[in-house]
């Protein structure tokens, strides 16, 4: 009290009132103003609590629906495949499990983003800060971030739309140009694939113009036969139709090969020898196998009915000319 009625006035700071009566006048007029003041506040307050609550309910409701979405597709899709033995061997489970988790994850990621950002603005403009420099800032970051980031935001792009369209899947052999082998692994930015030799290619999904999946749908082995032109075409087809035939009768290869082998018929004739076109389908990515093994049989079923194959060497050998290349 005695500091009350003796304290001089600062010039330099606010000045303690000093009388007792001074000093119930600012607490009157301090209570006055927050009386005046507080149904705004409590305003401002509740439409707060209810932008958060909105946008927190919002948001769990939507990610919900969206993992909900994916599930009930995933479980459409192996009814489906249950009843059709050929699409459930393309399409594995793993693979549509992997994927439906990426692009769940990015459907949640996006929605989370937006009601997010869409709330804090809301929150921020409530409190009564001006949002128009804070917008034109974010905007001359987001041009300076997409021109010094533009080929981070390719690869992302261009990954998104990898997954969404089921282009290739963890387990396919790809060729992607420069780089060809097994993928390893899908992210938004980097594909990891497995080439044939062990090593590991790191292949920026915003470089990838184009690519063949050797793991989709049906492969196609096809094998060239030539014999000598004076063979029985007749005998030729009968000796490699029973070489298809009991292939296809034989495990695995009857899971392998998916058509009977088909002789298309003369691809090439010479005064020499004839060439005739085989072919098969089968399954993706084994069509390699397939021509080895189809060769090998073909050979025994030619050799058993006497039936000689020959090539340009031996046909150069036997008319007594030297090979080209040892022509001078």
């Amino acid at each position: 009290m005695y500091w009350l009625l003796s304290a001089s006035p600062s010039p330099d700071g606010p000045q303690p009132p000093t009388t007792l009566e001074d000093a119930q006048d600012t607490a009157g007029e301090a209570a006055g103003w927050v009386q005046e003041n507080w149904s705004d506040w409590l305003a401002t307050s509740l439409r707060i609590v209810f932008v958060c609550v909105v946008a927190v309910v919002l948001r769990y409701v939507i990610r919900r629906a969206i993992t909900q979405l994916i599930t009930r597709m995933n479980r459409r899709a192996e009814i489906v495949d249950s009843g059709n033995a050929l699409r459930g061997l393309l399409v594995s489970g793993e693979r549509r499990r992997q994927r439906s988790q990426a692009i769940g994850s990015i459907l949640r990621s996006v929605a989370s983003f937006v009601i997010l950002g869409t709330a804090a603005l809301t929150v921020l403009s409530g409190l009564g800060i001006n949002l128009a420099p804070l917008l034109a800032s974010a905007g001359v970051a987001g041009v300076a971030l997409g021109f010094g980031a533009r080929n981070l935001v390719m690869d992302i792009l261009a990954g998104m739309f990898m997954l969404l369209e089921d282009q290739y899947g963890v387990g396919d052999r790809v060729d992607a140009g420069e780089a060809s082998g097994v993928v390893m692994e899908i992210g938004l930015r980097v594909t990891q694939l497995r080439g044939d030799g062990g090593e590991i290619w790191y292949i920026r999904n915003g470089e990838i113009k184009r690519i063949g999946n050797l793991s989709q749908g049906w492969a196609m082995a096809a094998v060239d036969v030539q014999v000598r032109a004076d063979e029985d075409l007749d005998e030729v087809r009968a000796a490699i139709e029973e070489a298809g035939t009991a292939m296809g009768k034989e495990s695995p290869w009857d899971e392998i090969l998916w058509e009977p082998v088909e002789v298309l018929g003369l691809d090439e004739v010479t005064l020499d020898a004839m060439t005739l076109r085989v072919s098969v389908k089968t399954m993706p990515d084994k069509s390699l196998s397939a021509e080895r093994e189809l060769r090998w049989r073909i050979k025994k079923a030619l050799d058993a009915r006497g039936i000689r194959i020959v090539d340009q060497q031996s046909l150069a050998a036997g008319s007594g000319r030297a090979p080209l290349a040892l022509e001078k």
